[in-house]
């Protein structure tokens, strides 16, 4: 078998010619970067909003955003808590500004509160476990003191995409960990049409009690954040996802303020075993790839009868699913059902794809969780799907993309985090130390480092000199 056509799920032989040349573009995305006719408009788009403050935010923020505000300060949307939901007349202050039709005014229903406050809690309880948060470490020996000091980023934008659907989970996932991690302001910017749509995001926003958001997105944003304008203070670092034109913007930017990694198109690869169910694997699948076209849903199996399964599964979903337009374009840019010779070589494909999410279905997922390593994310056993891991395991779900899981890692508190030394050596240490210092600065023919160590060497007087 080498594939099978007629299906939104591509099934191939992973040793065939179409195997390894869908192989082949799984191993090209993301390399080279962001197309360059993007990243030149984008760097474009920056580049005004720097120069031309207020005024160039506000033309790209109707330009591209569709959002007529007339002056910068109806853009401000929030300041810590007290204005984030609509005023009482029933306009927010997207709507005074002419964004369009009003929004849904109400909170979410009481099921929707609690399913929020559940991953609320998730999330905190995960990454305050692992919280190495603002301190002092110390290491001494022999008249040497240094101390590591961990400082929280003082100021953060947390970019909140809402170009297809608002996202009130990437609040949590980004902004829960930056409070956490002890950043004194966290600066929120969103497409204004996410925020008037999304009561669900304008509660979340409340609820981790943000102190600024912004109606903009797009590169514009990205500009504001990381320049500020006559209205707005930059930050001294930028986190969290968004399209093509936010990350090259971020790529712009990323020479004076902060970024975190470039998190892209939604990925999974599902390494499916004996034991597998078809329905399990085929929703999970489907789950990302509606995310975006260009996301990546792929199954790697050795098993020909489980890949067939999943195919006609695929099919028989996406024929009710709303989503099925954005899913179908990603199966068939990005998608693929691979049959491997045996699970050893299901696991290496899977390596080689170095995917956002891997997840390991079947009775050898346990046995075989501990050997993967290029994954941003991996998830283990049918009772652990990818969507878990979206909303409410606790760890973000800002993770790397792009084949960048072999060397990046999803984001944290200590993205938030920086780290300072402080040295110290004691007058006979100084001495002890000076004379390899000083042959090591001589070796690289560096004779002022040579000399100042030299200067060192001297007993403790020294410092009386003229």
């Amino acid at each position: 078998m080498s594939e099978v056509g007629g299906s939104a799920l591509r099934v191939l032989d992973a040793g065939s010619s179409a195997g390894r040349e869908r192989l082949e573009l799984l191993d090209r995305r993301g390399r080279g970067g962001i197309a360059a006719e993007i990243r030149q408009a984008a760097a474009e788009i920056v580049d005004q909003v720097r120069a031309g403050g207020d005024a160039a935010l506000l033309d790209a923020v109707r330009r591209f955003d569709g959002y007529e505000a007339g002056t910068t300060g109806l853009l401000r949307l929030s300041v810590r808590g007290s204005d984030i939901r609509p005023p009482e007349d029933g306009r927010s202050d997207c709507d005074a500004a002419g964004a369009g039709t009003r929004h849904p005014g109400s909170d979410p229903p009481p099921p929707v509160l609690d399913a929020i406050e559940r991953a609320r809690g998730a999330i905190e309880a995960y990454h305050r476990a692992l919280l190495r948060g603002p301190g002092v470490e110390r290491v001494e020996r022999d008249g040497v003191r240094i101390e590591e000091r961990r400082l929280a980023v003082r100021r953060v934008g947390l970019y909140v995409p809402g170009g297809r659907f608002p996202y009130p989970s990437t609040v949590l996932m980004t902004a829960v960990p930056a409070r956490l991690a002890g950043v004194e302001e966290i600066v929120v910017a969103t497409p204004p049409r996410a925020y008037r749509d999304s009561p669900v995001l304008r509660h979340v926003l409340d609820l981790v009690g943000v102190d600024e958001v912004w109606g903009m997105g797009g590169a514009h944003a990205v500009a504001a954040l990381a320049y500020g304008t006559e209205s707005i203070r930059p930050v001294d670092l930028i986190a969290g996802p968004g399209n093509a034109w936010v990350a090259a913007a971020k790529q712009h930017v990323a020479s004076d303020v902060g970024v975190d990694r470039d998190a892209g198109p939604s990925e999974v690869v599902i390494v499916a075993t004996a034991g597998a169910t078809a329905e399990c694997v085929a929703a999970d699948l489907l789950a990302q790839a509606e995310h975006d076209p260009l996301a990546v849903a792929v199954l790697v199996t050795d098993s020909a009868e489980l890949a067939e399964s999943v195919r006609a599964q695929v099919d028989w979903r996406l024929a009710d699913l709303p989503t099925a337009e954005t899913a179908a374009a990603a199966l068939e840019r990005y998608g693929a059902g691979f049959v491997a010779a045996d699970l050893d070589e299901a696991i290496t494909l899977a390596e080689r794809i170095a995917p956002e999410h891997l997840q390991l279905m079947g009775e050898a997922a346990e046995e075989r969780a501990g050997e993967v390593r290029n994954a941003g994310a991996v998830f283990v056993g049918a009772s652990s799907p990818v969507v878990f891991g979206d909303y409410v395991a606790g760890p973000s779900h800002v993770l790397p993309t792009g084949g960048s899981a072999r060397f990046a890692s999803g984001l944290g508190t200590d993205d938030f985090l920086r780290r300072s030394h402080t040295v110290r050596f004691s007058a006979e240490a100084a001495a002890a130390w000076a004379g390899a210092a000083e042959t090591l600065a001589t070796t690289e023919g560096l004779s002022a480092h040579a000399a100042a160590a030299r200067l060192r060497r001297v007993s403790e007087d020294r410092e009386t000199r003229p």
